[in-house]
């Protein structure tokens, strides 16, 4: 086991692990830390964090310093620079006729790197542009080919429910969603009803899936013949979130409705599943 603290280096980005070295922290203060990418900015999310040390890179980078105001000034002006970046590299796009879209621009913290983050539908010779960029900035440059989960993060939006969208405002990673977790939801399949700005399934789908798993393993599946008090039924409908069951009673003709408990209680049997 290893004390760490998480850093952010931005709103909803990953969060990276780093050895306090001895510094007197608190949450939300602005730390300056070596990573691959060069000295860096970031946001302390988590304090003394206890974690395994198979969950740590080593070696372990250490925080250099807490951030003061001239490293916050530092950052406003690279966002300003940033801006500037954008506007000169879409400019050199156009005039490379190339098929590409210019996401976001990020400077390091020293400066000894710009990275321009893009997305295109396939791969794309940007070697000259490169080279106009390196003469122009007179710096490190790096192009890096986003996806378009990638690029709704960065951009922003308002989603389906009304609400800013979760990657932007508070999701560190993507997690896998898949058609199946629309399907346990009962959701329509429709692929604009469960689909987010980004074209993609909404990573909202992945919330619940555990919970909807757990009910579907204690609920019968529906068609499943079964023997209540009534005679025998088959399972019509079911109410997942109130792990409700709606039978249909075979000699009654009318539907009841069970909740697991009093299936339970009632030695209600499940027997087959019908065809």
């Amino acid at each position: 086991m290893i004390k760490v603290i998480g850093v952010r280096f931005k709103k909803a980005g990953k969060i990276y692990y780093f050895d306090p070295n001895g510094f007197a922290m608190e949450l939300d203060d602005h730390v300056i830390v070596e990573t691959a990418r060069g000295i860096e900015f970031g946001k302390i999310v988590l304090l003394d964090k206890i974690v395994d040390e198979e969950d740590v890179i080593f070696p372990l980078k250490k925080v250099l310093r807490i951030a003061d105001n001239q490293d916050k000034l530092t950052v406003k002006k690279n966002e300003e620079y940033a801006k500037e970046a954008l506007k000169i590299c879409a400019d050199k796009i156009a005039k490379h006729e190339l098929e590409m879209k210019l996401i976001e621009v990020d400077y390091t913290f020293d400066r000894n790197k710009i990275i321009f983050y893009f997305t295109a539908d396939g791969r794309i010779d940007f070697r000259n542009l490169v080279k106009d960029l390196a003469a122009q900035f007179k710096t490190r440059i790096e192009l890096r080919q986003i996806g378009v989960r990638d690029e709704a993060k960065m951009l922003g939006g308002i989603g389906p429910c009304g609400r800013m969208l979760c990657c932007s405002t508070f999701l560190g990673d993507f997690e896998p969603v898949s058609i199946k977790m629309a399907k346990d939801q009962n959701l329509s399949l429709n692929p604009a009803k469960i689909s987010g700005l980004c074209g993609r399934l909404m990573c909202c789908l992945k919330y619940e899936n555990d919970q909807y798993e757990e009910a579907k393993r204690e609920l019968p599946d529906i068609g499943t013949s079964v023997e209540t008090q009534y005679g025998q039924g088959v399972v019509v409908g079911l109410n997942i979130l109130e792990k409700l069951i709606q039978i249909k009673l075979t000699e009654l003709e009318r539907v009841v409705e069970y909740t697991i408990d009093e299936m339970i209680e009632e030695g209600i049997i499940t027997t087959q599943a019908t065809e």
